[in-house]
């Protein structure tokens, strides 16, 4: 195998693990919430507590990244919230849980940045989606992992077991990455000679382009992470699924949108070969984005004959949107930047990874109606495709100019 999909290969099972740690909490919620009697309102602020080290730490996991590589960075990064995650298992009270979801943030801030700074700096821009797709595809096996394997291990042996076990168990992973990963890195295939030094920031808050990515990754994520942390336990509550079967229920959904990601990436790159990137990337992450709306559909379809259907769809489109959103994000920045580039889209995302499941859980209050949490969460997406279609190609290509030294002129 090539070397540098042999990374990919990595970065693809690297990402499913950190999702699976940050996600278990999410599956076991409904169990904590009895065990340690806390409301949702506690419970939400539980599961916010992630994003706050890991939005604070993106940029400066970033800068880290563009100066000293990803090999030792993420294998230390990796060791670090594994044992954190698998920590949560001797926890006594809420106080205990919050302490380790802190440090699992800081230490899974480096993951994100290493995985798309080297495919930002080893595949051509036209040939970025798949092995970006194949990354995003991970953020979807991940939960979905974590949902058929954590449902089984809570319902048979409870929520510490399961935090234990999938912790201490994905260290296996670390060293396939130190063996694989030379300490300078994969050779890179050429990329854009030009290195990104006269952009401001005066020029980058006048280009549309700019603000269009912003808003985007800001309201996508907010859906995503209400997705993460809220649904299994509306499932659970609100539609009446045992454990065994909301784990069902989501992961059909997740293990759908994972392989729509595949497919969406792969697609975009054989049409981005005859058309314009930006054209192409755009049209595929817009649509999915509206295509997410389809999750308002759960606020009038009755029973729960269709509630496994409309959440696939709705995921399916979302993996199409993401997909296509984080191609664009690295195909706009210049290649010494993509760290700090997409360490800054990254903030913004777990700006929204905080926002979501305390505004949730605030709106759920005692009665825990989650309707007005959905109508929310659903109509970010279609702002966020409505965000991308307002800047267009011609935004998004201003943008890499100006990144790129090219342009300092607004846009």
């Amino acid at each position: 195998m090539n070397r540098r999909w042999m990374v990919v290969t990595l970065i693809f099972f690297g990402i499913v693990i950190s999702y699976i740690d940050r996600g278990n909490l999410s599956i076991a919620a409904p169990s904590i919430m009895r065990d340690f009697g806390i409301a949702p309102g506690t419970m939400g602020m539980l599961l916010s507590a992630f994003f706050w080290t890991y939005g604070a730490f993106q940029i400066p996991a970033g800068a880290f990244l563009d100066r000293f590589g990803i090999r030792r960075g993420y294998a230390a990064g990796f060791l670090v919230w594994s044992i954190a995650s698998a920590s949560i298992a001797l926890s006594r009270g809420a106080g205990n849980v919050i302490g380790m979801r802190l440090v699992l943030g800081v230490a899974e801030s480096i993951g994100p940045l290493a995985s798309l700074s080297f495919i930002r700096n080893h595949f051509q821009g036209k040939d970025q989606g798949l092995p970006t797709s194949i990354y995003v595809a991970g953020q979807s096996i991940g939960p979905a992992l974590g949902a058929l394997a954590g449902t089984v291990l809570l319902d048979r042996f409870g929520w510490r077991a399961m935090f234990a076990v999938t912790g201490v168990g994905a260290l296996v992973w670390l060293p396939c990455w130190l063996l694989a990963v030379p300490t300078d890195g994969a050779r890179p295939v050429p990329v854009e000679a030009k290195t990104a030094s006269a952009w401001t920031w005066h020029s980058l808050v006048r280009c549309r382009g700019f603000w269009a990515l912003s808003l985007c990754i800001l309201l996508a994520s907010y859906y995503w992470y209400f997705v993460l942390t809220w649904v299994p336990t509306y499932l659970v509550t609100a539609r009446g699924f045992s454990t065994l079967a909301m784990g069902r229920a989501v992961s059909a959904g997740l293990f759908t949108m994972a392989a729509t990601n595949v497919l969406a990436g792969f697609s975009a790159d054989k049409l981005a070969r005859g058309a314009g990137v930006f054209r192409i990337r755009l049209l595929f992450a817009a649509v999915g984005y509206v295509g997410t709306a389809a999750i308002l559909l759960l606020l009038v379809v009755p029973g729960r004959t269709w509630i496994v259907p409309v959440f696939t769809f709705a995921m399916c489109a979302t993996g199409m949107g993401n997909a296509s959103f984080w191609a664009i994000a690295q195909y706009v920045s210049p290649a010494k930047m993509a760290g700090r580039t997409i360490g800054y889209l990254n903030t913004l995302s777990q700006m929204a990874g905080v926002a979501a499941p305390l505004v949730t859980g605030w709106m759920l209050g005692p009665e825990k109606h989650f309707g007005p949490a959905i109508l929310l969460a659903g109509l970010c997406p279609v702002l966020a495709g409505a965000c991308l279609l307002a800047a267009g190609g011609e935004g998004l290509d201003k943008l890499k100019a100006i990144l790129s030294g090219d342009a300092v002129a607004g846009c």
